[in-house]
């Protein structure tokens, strides 16, 4: 019988090994819910054709999975957790400051961020700056340099090309990485192409960041959770709706949702492998060296996910929409994986 991946809750208590018999039996990972499909299918792999059980996978979001992984040391807590964005240097300092001193970072490949929406309704053909405009909290106003709080309210009022249709993004909370990239590669994106603005980063980072990160609270974007699947469920309810999401997923509803036009490209695979949309980001997991050789199989957990019949340009992973590497990156991951090469930031 096969042996499937659970979904369990981890614990947040740290606690020191006391002996290798005392330790899990299985791997337990938490993080992303982007690279939740990847690690799963790895995991049932992993299970299937090795002598060790099948690692438990949690989809918590970018943002809980870090802060579980950082919470300490030892079987109470996560062994691995996913991320669809790099570590920011505040969770690296707490990880330190828990214990979890001894960190490896695996890129797994990467995936574009799609803004979609019903396969019912037209494509819509955006560029970041709409999207900025669309979602931001506060935007330029009349006068030169003046910020206001967001008045649009539809995408003609965005943009007069776009249809007179309400703005509604339905989009993951703000513990998600797909939330954090999105708001770094396509709101951000958009905010620099006002100079006044993109000056700000020389003048004032944090009004910058502010500025081009804040989403606007008014009812326009609306928080759909970690659950990617609610997400499509709302766009074929309302086909005037669009909706943030992992390549990955989208091509997985390809026959229910469509991803938008952004910048004059379409999202695909070949877009995203070769840098033409600019929404796309790299996918990442993150390790305790410290729980390699307590709890069985991580290293060869390791060793299956950054093998070329997984994460290669013919591998597995790829027929779930994950866009690889190139070969001389797979191989510096394959290289630091078999290290155990620590992370410093």
């Amino acid at each position: 019988m096969k042996k499937l991946p659970l979904i369990i809750a981890s614990g947040i208590v740290a606690s020191a090994f006391t002996s290798v018999a005392s330790a899990r039996d299985y791997i337990e990972v938490v993080g992303s819910s982007t690279v939740y499909p990847f690690s799963t299918v790895v995991a049932e792999t992993f299970g299937n054709k090795t002598k060790f059980k099948t690692p438990k996978i949690e989809s918590t979001g970018t943002g809980g999975g870090m802060k579980l992984f950082c919470s300490g040391t030892g079987v109470n807590t996560p062994d691995i957790t996913n991320a669809s964005r790099r570590i920011k240097k505040s969770e690296f300092d707490s990880c330190q400051e828990n214990g979890v001193k001894e960190i490896l970072e695996i890129q797994v490949g990467f995936d574009g961020i799609a803004i979609a929406n019903s396969n019912a309704a037209p494509q819509m053909k955006l560029t970041r700056k709409d999207l900025f405009l669309a979602l931001a909290a506060k935007v330029p106003g009349a006068k030169e340099g003046e910020l206001v709080a967001n008045p649009y309210q539809t995408w003609k009022d965005v943009n007069p090309a776009l249809p007179a249709t309400k703005i509604e993004v339905i989009g993951p909370p703000p513990t998600s990485g797909t939330r954090d990239a999105f708001v770094e590669l396509a709101l951000e994106g958009g905010c620099d192409t006002f100079k006044f603005i993109k000056a700000l980063k020389k003048t004032d980072k944090n009004l910058h960041k502010e500025t081009c990160h804040a989403v606007r609270e008014d009812g326009f974007y609306v928080e759909a959770g970690e659950n990617d699947n609610l997400i499509v469920q709302k766009l074929e309810k309302n086909p005037d709706a669009l909706g943030i999401f992992g390549f990955s997923f989208l091509d997985q509803n390809s026959d229910k949702v469509q991803g938008s036009n952004i910048d004059g490209v379409d999202i695909s695979f070949e877009s995203i492998a070769d840098g033409s949309y600019t929404v796309s980001r790299p996918l990442y997991f993150y390790v305790k060296s410290a729980h390699v050789g307590k709890i069985p199989g991580i290293a060869e957990f390791l060793t299956e996910f950054v093998d070329e019949e997984s994460f290669g340009e013919e591998g597995y992973l790829t027929d779930k929409g994950l866009i690889p590497m190139p070969e001389e990156d797979r191989e510096m991951i394959r290289d630091n994986a078999k290290s155990l090469k620590a992370l410093s930031l």
